[in-house]
């Protein structure tokens, strides 16, 4: 297979200081379609996503919860694991950065970029947040407090190691010119084009204060800072420097982050890819933020009734990702609320998709005992089948685009259509009038549509794709329970 016949897809790989909430679903639901779609149109996809482990949070946690870190970390990342079976990720690899061949990997970066004389020996100080990690200038501080958390962060003095990340910010400003797409959407790669044109500071990547980190080569009483080290998992997990991985794979053609790590990904990371002289990734997708009531979701802001698991529990995964990808738009923030979510199972799932399903076999069934009819489809000419031969471009067009919510949009007219056609057609009507031949043009054209819109909504939502696979697939058709049952006695 050709080079450019891969994908290599990330998620952000995420701190387990705490459980997994819906933001770190919706993440990884982005991804795994991306990769599905990409796989679904035969590329070679590598899909990876996985759980940055080191830091001073770390410790904090552990503490907390009366547990050895190693325990601690152990049992977290076990919960982002369960977390992609649940929601039925698709990924090829799961990277921990407390991984032999991720410390590895981090080490030799770390010594490749001292010895082309790019890390110094330095006195940090500023405003510290222990939850990002991170310092930040006062100009940064909303009311004095961390734009992230809202948390008032403490003040730092302490001697480390700095990148000379501010030696690359032309490299970095010239790549982002000259690959438009680099980051999207557009208004992120604005933001950050402008935020580097203000002036980049070396970066402080080194910390003395913990030892729960990767040792510095250099100087044991020091860990590599987490954000220089955690990035570095986007080639640790392709076995870089020889691994075949790493040759078949790199460089990276989308990382799928949030916006609050735009900074790392857009600067730090292409910072050290050059220094280490290694080929910067192709794409940065952006998504926004799950709010709650106008806020954030975070492992400390969340709600009753935004539980992950519980959630995928009660309603199923793929309900979960249709809601995430038909209600939000790539890039913005939305809204979550569980009145919503019931809704779009109603709505759309039970009384639209599963109605469609549930009819179509109940007509194959009782008309035809099971069988369809035996039509070949250029016999039969209407405007639903050239709609459903015209689906994959139509979804592909919007797929392009990233833009899911559209795509779904555009499968559920066909799916709005086909219910019409029943309407419209009467088809009791044709039997009690024994219209065989409209009949048996009928069924066929509606076993047809369900088949094409199956096709497409594969990606999206893998298990329902399967399931209406097996119930169109089988020798006799027999209608069983419904796809989606409507959710009742709702407040």
């Amino acid at each position: 297979m050709k080079k450019e016949d891969k994908f290599y897809i990330t998620t952000a790989i995420d701190y387990p200081s705490g459980p997994p909430h819906i933001g770190h679903a919706y993440e990884k639901i982005i991804a795994d379609v991306i990769a599905r779609w990409q796989r679904k149109k035969g590329k070679n996809v590598f899909f990876l996503t996985g759980t940055d482990e080191h830091g001073q949070k770390m410790e904090k946690y552990a503490a907390l919860s009366q547990e050895s870190i190693e325990d601690f970390v152990g049992r977290m990342s076990g919960k982002f694991m369960e977390l992609c079976r649940m929601l039925d990720i698709s990924c090829d690899d799961f990277i921990r950065t407390t991984q032999e061949r991720h410390i590895k990997a981090a080490e030799r970066i770390f010594s490749r970029v001292l010895e082309k004389g790019d890390i110094y020996k330095g006195k940090y100080e500023g405003f510290y947040c222990i939850d990002c990690e991170s310092y930040y200038l006062e100009r940064d501080l909303k009311e004095g407090n961390c734009p992230i958390h809202a948390r008032k962060p403490d003040w730092m003095e302490a001697e480390g190691y700095f990148f000379k990340m501010s030696k690359y910010q032309q490299a970095v400003l010239d790549y982002m010119n000259k690959n438009e797409n680099f980051i999207m959407p557009k208004t992120r790669r604005n933001e950050i084009i402008n935020r580097i044109k203000e002036g980049v500071r070396d970066l402080s990547v080194s910390r003395s204060n913990f030892k729960w980190g990767i040792p510095l080569p250099n100087d044991k009483d020091q860990v590599i800072f987490v954000w220089f080290d955690a990035l570095i998992n986007y080639i640790s997990a392709l076995d870089w420097p020889e691994g075949k991985r790493f040759e078949t794979f790199w460089p990276a053609d989308m990382h799928i982050i949030g916006k609050d790590i735009l900074w790392f990904h857009a600067m730090v990371w292409p910072a050290i890819l050059l220094a280490a002289g290694i080929e910067l990734p192709r794409r940065i997708c952006v998504h926004g933020f799950i709010n709650l009531g106008g806020e954030k979701i975070s492992k400390s802001k969340s709600a009753a009734g935004t539980d992950i698991v519980e959630l995928i529990e009660k309603y199923g995964s793929d309900s979960l990702r249709y809601f995430f990808l038909r209600e939000f738009s790539l890039g913005e923030d939305g809204n979550f609320s569980e009145a919503a979510l019931i809704r779009r199972i109603n709505s759309d799932l039970a009384n639209d998709l599963g109605n469609l399903v549930h009819r179509t076999l109940t007509m194959v069934e009782k008309y035809y005992q099971g069988k369809v009819p035996a039509i070949k489809r250029e016999k039969l000419d209407s405007e639903l089948l050239t709609a459903a031969d015209m689906l994959p471009e139509t979804v592909e067009k919007e797929m392009a685009q990233y833009n899911f919510n559209q795509a779904l949009a555009k499968i559920w007219e066909l799916v709005n259509a086909a219910n019409k056609f029943v309407e419209d057609t009467k088809p009791w009507v044709l039997f009690k009038e024994k219209k065989a031949e409209q009949l048996g043009g009928f069924i066929f054209t509606l076993v047809y549509v369900i088949n094409r819109v199956r096709e497409q909504l594969a990606p999206f939502m893998p298990q329902t794709a399967e399931k209406i696979r097996k119930q169109f697939a089988a020798q006799i058709l027999k209608k069983g329970e419904p796809l989606f049952p409507r959710i009742e006695n709702v407040s």
